[in-house]
């Protein structure tokens, strides 16, 4: 069964559209996983509104929409998802950040639609819509024997890392997330061992990250560190830095592929057909 990935949505923090942005992008996180006919979604930036135009041209009837956190450039993308304002369309949303809490992921992604902050409501969405909360940790169980795995990453207000896995393929999400210079994250080691895909936060570089303490994010360079640690196949450097123009995101991607030459920086529009190399679309 054909494993895809496709980046919509690679900047971090706020979109940023601008002559300077053109070649890596300006759309903030939004992935796209297909797995068969499985469609699988992970967070709602800016990028799903093209993903949302793109899964209608192509006719898919349903998805699972998988949110590391609710920051708001991990959301602010939701309220333009064509799909979800079609009453045919099926819709499973899970986030595992906010189990227990008042509302949970149905009432952020609500509060964010309500006025005077957004004319449109989410009951606008006729769609068929389902909202899971889970504990970050877990192991959730797709259809078509498509198995989740979870770890709990450290940033602000909390996040959720993911592996995906299915027929012997693995998929790693790892965004937002800080590590301690000098000690990895055991989590995070855990949940990527041995995968043949690492999408890592790499918001910064080594050098920029001192004076990032507290802000909840990482480099490439421990990217790396990880990535090899746990003898993982590729990574994809994601969730860029806003002031990191496509100049200096050459340099990352040149630099990272000196140090390691399986780590590339990801780009709107890349895909991936799991097991060849990654191209631009």
């Amino acid at each position: 069964m054909a494993y895809k990935v496709k980046f919509w949505g690679v900047r971090g923090s706020i979109a940023c559209p601008s002559p300077d942005y053109m070649v890596f992008g300006g759309n903030t996180s939004c992935i796209e996983i297909a797995i068969g006919d499985q469609v699988i979604i992970l967070d709602a930036g800016t990028g799903i509104r093209m993903l949302g135009q793109d899964l209608t041209r192509r006719g898919v009837a349903s998805a699972t929409l998988l949110l590391t956190h609710t920051h708001w450039d991990h959301i602010n993308g939701f309220p333009f998802f064509g799909p979800a304002f079609n009453p045919v369309f099926q819709l499973r949303l899970m986030a595992g950040h906010l189990a227990g809490k008042p509302g949970g992921i149905r009432g952020v992604l609500a509060a964010q639609m309500e006025n005077p902050t957004f004319p449109v409501p989410l009951t606008a969405m006729q769609g068929v819509m389902s909202y899971q909360d889970f504990n970050a940790g877990e192991t959730l169980t797709l259809t078509d024997g498509i198995v989740v795995r979870t770890a709990p990453l450290r940033h602000p207000n909390n996040a959720t890392g993911y592996r995906i896995e299915h027929d012997g393929v693995s998929v790693c999400y790892v965004t937002d997330t800080e590590h301690t210079p000098g000690q990895p994250d055991d989590n995070i080691l855990r949940l990527i061992q041995g995968a043949d895909l690492v999408i890592y936060d790499s918001t910064y570089t080594d050098e920029e990250f001192p004076a990032k303490i507290g802000w909840g994010h990482s480099t490439w360079q421990e990217g790396v560190r990880l990535c090899r640690a746990a003898g993982v196949k590729r990574l994809a450097i994601f969730h860029h830095d806003p002031n990191h123009a496509d100049s200096f995101m050459e340099t990352v991607e040149a630099d990272a592929r000196s140090a390691w030459d399986g780590a590339f920086a990801a780009r709107d529009g890349m895909e991936l057909q799991m097991g060849s190399a990654p191209q631009n679309a």
